[in-house]
């Protein structure tokens, strides 16, 4: 027994077999969740639970929301162990947990060790692995969407979990000069260091927004402004240019402020939900040994609408 607090393994318990009555499940193959805040907008159970059962699979996936079911953050390692503790197949994590988790786990695969953030936890073995799925997909929306826009200056806001994936994916991309900018300073600075260590490209952190941007091809935002609970702009509007691409990684709503500013100017855009959906892909690969289909998926999410 894992030792988890039997009032969360009974919510998730409870959550489960709620799950199951509204699909018609006497049984799962798959048990998976989202852990978060305020996630109870999000389309990725559904893109779980719609392509298990285009292959054949009884998915049920839950949403484990913190706020929701008030808990406080240094609930995490009790969800971590409740979810192991009923059999999961696996978890996956979102705002504002994807750091926090990684003192909740027995090792990391290769890329979450670089990153040093995990949005995709499988249970193998008795063990908790880490995973980082958000890093190709971005990557994989960015090359679909974004093949031949400029890659020599880029800035990116925010250097928390979701950041740090997508800081790593540019590298990967071929960005020559990242700068990164975050509310808090330091921690840009320490993502700016982290990258910085495993490429011979420039990852700097910088505090000021209309200089960095001033000279930059495009930005991409990856902090949680946009969302429904955090509305607005990352930065101030007229610091952005018609000639700058625009990417974001918000997807609820699908359309954020800076998307609809973007496209006021005729900004190039990558709107969010190439990534959650890319990362979902792998997630499931993960989670069921079974290869996903990315147009089925993004089927699956425009259907959940």
């Amino acid at each position: 027994m894992s030792g988890a607090p039997q009032s969360i393994v009974a919510s998730l318990r409870d959550l489960i077999a709620a799950k199951r009555t509204i699909l018609h499940q006497a049984a799962s193959d798959v048990v998976v969740g989202l852990v978060g805040r305020s996630i109870q907008s999000s389309r990725t159970p559904a893109m779980h639970e719609r392509e298990a059962a285009r292959l054949g699979l009884r998915s049920t996936y839950i949403l484990i929301d913190f706020d929701k079911l008030h808990l406080a953050d240094d609930d995490l390692p009790a969800c971590i162990a409740a979810a192991r503790e009923l059999g999961f197949n696996g978890l996956n994590l979102t705002h504002p947990f994807k750091q926090q988790v990684l003192a909740c786990l027995d090792g990391l695969a290769n890329e979450a060790s670089a990153i040093g953030a995990v949005n995709t936890v499988v249970f193998s073995g008795g063990k908790a692995i880490g995973h980082n799925t958000d890093c190709w997909g971005f990557a994989e929306s960015f090359r679909r969407d974004m093949a031949r826009v400029p890659l020599g200056r880029v800035v990116q806001f925010g250097a928390g979990g979701a950041g740090a994936a997508v800081a790593y994916a540019l590298m990967e991309l071929g960005v020559k000069d990242l700068a990164i900018i975050d509310s808090e300073p330091e921690r840009a600075r320490l993502l700016a260091e982290k990258m910085g260590a495993i490429t011979d490209q420039v990852v700097r952190a910088e505090t000021d927004p209309a200089a960095a941007l001033g000279t930059a091809d495009g930005l991409v935002n990856t902090t949680p402004v946009g969302m429904a609970k955090y509305p607005g702009l990352p930065f101030p509007a007229d610091h952005l240019h018609a000639d700058h691409w625009v990417a974001e990684i918000v997807y609820f709503p699908p359309e954020t402020e800076l998307l609809r500013h973007a496209r006021r100017l005729r900004c190039k855009v990558l709107p969010g939900i190439g990534m959650a959906i890319g990362q979902a892909v792998r997630a499931f690969e993960l989670f069921t040994g079974r290869a996903a289909d990315m147009c089925a998926m993004a089927g699956h999410f425009e259907a959940a609408a």
